[in-house]
């Protein structure tokens, strides 16, 4: 551990590193914001998986105060990730065309903490791993995590034991798209229906629904971004561009906790 007079603000923080890491290949004024606001999206993604796989440990242990203070910083993250599309909306579609040619391949759609933050939340989709097969590396950690429960599965794990029902099957590590589970509903239905009796569930169900929440905020602002700058052309590296951001707009992560609303 540093200490002592070698230990400061700049070298604790790496800012020698961090603020070299700035490398325009264009000359272009505007691509120096496009780099930021990418690059500080990939440090809030980098903390909500860390707090999402704090969430997911204390759902293990069935720590609830644990998880709901992990999934109550993970909500605050993405509302600074929402809020960051502003930023990038400060770029005409002439500012963008200015540089964009020299993106070459590159994409969005090859952030493998995105991917992460995905798969860990239930989104699993073993098509997703495609773009990062060129990166070995990246793509065991990716195959890791598709073996291991979602965060949603966990706690599904915490549900069924403090109701004393059997939610095995839904707890189930599995890469195909998550559908309803009748069980799951049930389940749910019956902590919606009795908060006072189970509010820690109560509250556990509520964190989850106000992450999505902010994760489609997310999502919907990637989509209107990309429009306003581009358009309908084909995103960077030869992506769909808005097409593909529109069909993600109805994936649903936790689909019986916004069922049970229904039922209320």
């Amino acid at each position: 551990m540093s200490s002592g007079e070698d230990f400061s603000y700049v070298s604790h923080l790496a800012l020698d590193r961090l603020l070299s890491a700035q490398q325009p290949v264009s000359g272009r004024h505007d691509e120096m914001l496009f780099i930021i606001q990418h690059q500080t999206s990939e440090l809030w993604m980098r903390l909500v998986i860390a707090e999402l796989e704090a969430a997911r440990s204390g759902l293990r242990a069935r720590d609830l105060r644990r998880a709901l203070k992990a999934l109550g910083r993970t909500g605050v993250v993405f509302d600074q990730l929402v809020s960051s599309w502003d930023v990038l909306r400060t770029l005409t579609p002439v500012d963008f065309a200015s540089f964009r040619g020299e993106l070459g391949t590159a994409s969005g759609f090859q952030s493998f903490q995105y991917r992460m933050i995905e798969f860990m939340l239930g989104n699993r989709s073993v098509e997703m791993l495609e773009p990062h097969l060129g990166d070995p590396a990246v793509a065991d950690t990716l195959n890791a995590e598709l073996a291991r429960p979602s965060v949603y599965q966990e706690a599904l794990g915490c549900l069924g034991a403090e109701l004393g029902v059997d939610l095995s099957g839904a707890c189930i590590p599995r890469s195909d798209a998550h559908a309803p589970d009748p069980d799951v509903l049930r389940a749910w239905g019956a902590v919606y229906a009795d908060p006072d009796r189970y509010p820690a569930l109560f509250d556990l169900a509520e964190a989850l629904v106000g992450i999505e929440d902010r994760f489609r905020c997310w999502r919907f602002n990637h989509v209107t971004t990309v429009e306003r700058v581009i358009g309908f052309k084909r995103g960077t590296g030869g992506t769909s561009g808005v097409s593909y951001l529109r069909r993600m707009l109805d994936v649903e992560l936790f689909p019986e906790l916004w069922q049970v609303r229904t039922t209320i």
